[in-house]
């Protein structure tokens, strides 16, 4: 069973989201998203200061076996990008929801957060739900 905490909102792209205060979102890639991809080699990060849109892609994810795109989950200016990835990719596997965070986001438009997915809903749609 993946690590789904309750007080994290979550994407159908397998992303997780921390409110944080004044509108900005940690986000990073949920526990079974890693675990589904595998050992990280590399993160492409956006550069801070840009602004993304909701579903827009952010950067790529390369594990050993793969290469996937990484989505963003709200709309806003990259605030912030985990530069320790760059060194330490593997964190994303080992700490997925402490130290492999990814980026900060500040939002331009509250009103996306309404359509992120609860723990539940999240558990539901990766088939762990109970």
């Amino acid at each position: 069973m993946s690590e789904i905490p309750d007080h994290l909102l979550y994407t159908d792209q397998h992303e997780w989201i921390e409110m944080e205060e004044d509108g900005v979102a940690l986000v990073g890639i949920t526990d079974f998203a890693q675990g589904e991809l595998g050992d990280i080699v590399f993160v492409e990060l956006p550069e801070e200061g840009n602004t993304v849109a909701q579903g827009e892609t952010l950067g790529t994810i390369e594990a050993v076996k793969t290469v996937e795109d990484m989505f963003s989950p709200l709309s806003g200016e990259v605030m912030a990008v985990n530069d320790a990835l760059a060194d330490a990719p593997t964190m994303i596997n080992t700490s997925p929801y402490q130290d492999g965070w990814i980026l900060k986001i500040r939002l331009s438009n509250q009103d996306e957060v309404e359509r992120l997915l609860s723990a539940a809903d999240y558990k539901e749609q990766i088939g762990e739900g109970g």
